[in-house]
């Protein structure tokens, strides 16, 4: 990245989550939970994208992204539903396991679709163990107050957990659609505590989805770990898109917080490439034309 200040240092003192230039054929180093925790502490963005096959999880690794989502938002843009609801866990494995055939460095996070959690720890836990099984590194699960002992249990039996605050898309019927959470100071509140739950619980990492984004700010200075934001604003610690909205080949409207990355790009691979030097420079999101407030 021309613009990274660290692009006359040495290799050792690059950015920990930097891929490797265009003109090296040096492989860069597997991210891990402790260079990415690193990464915050270094003031350096975390750039996510979703991944659902081997051929696109190389694509995103050898561009740089540090993170590799299997969203259950492939039930949307891979298998044409509506909502996320209908995605099973047999069929989070299998796209855990395609994406990690075709990822060499990247942190791969699975999520636990609708009714592989909801029934508690013992159901949670088998569920954890088959995306890491899988390939998976982290697993990310929705909702908070009552998901608190579930990440606990997680994490104590040694599985990262993602936590997953705001609009939460598997309880898109009970939100009333896919709306702004947190705009109320009640709501407000609420999303406040169940961060600092999460959090204490042991979410190494948690996405804050469809927040404004001056509560996005607020939990993120006072959570223990890395915040990932989608239509929260600039100042998480990192963001994160479905890689076909930022690719602009989903069909119909977008969301506000979607960047058309391919607009001006030779090829796919410089469209990611420009996503995660946006991420990292700070210059996606603008608050202006992305970001939502109270």
């Amino acid at each position: 990245m021309s613009s990274d200040p660290s692009a006359h240092a040495t290799p050792e003192a690059a950015p920990y989550g930097s891929a490797p230039s265009r003109a090296s054929s040096e492989p860069r180093k597997p991210l891990t939970l402790h260079r990415l925790r690193a990464m915050r502490e270094a003031g350096e963005k975390v750039a996510v994208l979703t991944a659902y096959d081997a051929a696109s999880a190389s694509l995103l690794d050898a561009a740089g992204v540090d993170c590799l989502l299997v969203g259950d938002s492939l039930g949307m843009v891979m298998q044409g539903h509506a909502s996320t609801l209908p995605v099973t866990l047999e069929q989070m494995v299998y796209h855990t396991q395609c994406v990690a055939r075709g990822n060499r460095s990247a942190w791969l996070i699975a999520d636990l679709p609708f009714g592989s959690y909801q029934g508690g720890i013992e159901q949670a836990v088998a569920s954890s163990v088959a995306l890491m099984r899988a390939g998976a590194q982290m697993i990310k699960l929705e909702g908070g107050g009552w998901t608190a002992p579930l990440i606990a249990a997680l994490v104590e039996r040694g599985i990262p957990v993602c936590a997953h605050l705001g609009l939460t898309p598997q309880s898109v019927h009970a939100l009333g659609g896919y709306r702004i959470q947190g705009r109320d100071a009640q709501s407000a509140d609420t999303l406040r505590r169940h961060a600092a739950e999460v959090g204490a619980a042991g979410a190494a990492m948690l996405v804050l989805e469809l927040v404004p984004s001056d509560l996005a700010a607020q939990i993120s200075a006072d959570y223990p770990g890395i915040t990932i934001g989608i239509g929260a604003g600039v100042r998480t610690h990192g963001q994160v898109l479905v890689l076909h909205d930022m690719l602009d080949i989903t069909r119909g409207p977008k969301p506000r917080f979607v960047r058309n990355f391919m607009q001006g790009a030779p090829s796919l691979l410089d469209a990611v490439r420009g996503y995660v030097e946006a991420v990292k420079q700070g210059a996606f999101p603008d608050e202006a034309v992305h970001g939502y407030t109270a």
